[in-house]
């Protein structure tokens, strides 16, 4: 009977393994195991801020994971996570989601910084930007003194931003197209699997 109630403890809990990317050799290929580890966490579950949560340890993992020789944020990325559209105020600012890093600004306005300038397009529909430096951004809003380039991703569902995925790293020109299309794929699957 104990080992009965530990076999199902075991496979209903996810699992921390997800977490470790010690066999990756390059960038697509932790991008795929990160894929791989989150559609596993997501299928049985459609709740957002548990599979955002989930996705914001896995994305902190992958990077801080990476060797020097893949990729050089390697440990330099200092927050991984999310804003979501406020349900008080959606056509107006973005909330604060799961993250992994330091305390962060609370709300972001539509339009402004990186995250805000994601969120919108003349369609809705929202656009990924790559930033090598945030000091030259318009509108960057600094919610850490030490970050030195961002890349912000919409998370769409039904055609609509819903939120974003937004990675700061203390390296200038930390991320680039892999990055981007990486993110786009974790993007798309946060979009249709959760209850939004």
């Amino acid at each position: 009977m104990a080992t009965t109630h530990h076999y199902q403890q075991h496979h209903q809990q996810p699992h921390a393994e997800y977490s470790h990317f010690t066999d990756v050799d390059s960038k697509p290929a932790a991008y795929a195991q990160l894929l791989a580890s989150l559609e596993a966490l997501v299928a049985s579950q459609r709740n957002w801020v548990c599979n955002l949560a989930n996705a914001a340890s896995l994305l902190w993992h992958m990077y801080h994971s990476l060797p020097a020789s893949v990729s050089a944020q390697a440990v330099a990325v200092n927050w991984a996570g999310f804003y979501v559209l406020d349900p008080a105020n959606p056509t107006r600012q973005l909330i604060l989601g799961p993250f992994m890093g330091k305390v962060a600004c609370q709300t972001i306005t539509l339009g402004k910084g990186v995250c805000g300038t994601a969120a919108t397009s003349d369609d809705g529909s929202g656009k990924s930007v790559v930033v090598t430096d945030v000091e030259a951004f318009p509108s960057h809003i600094a919610c850490d003194g030490e970050t030195k380039s961002e890349i912000v991703v919409p998370i769409r569902s039904g055609g609509k931003v819903v939120g974003v995925i937004d990675i700061d790293c203390s390296q200038l020109d930390g991320f680039d197209e892999q990055d981007r299309e990486g993110l786009e794929t974790v993007a798309a699957l946060l979009g249709s699997s959760c209850d939004w």
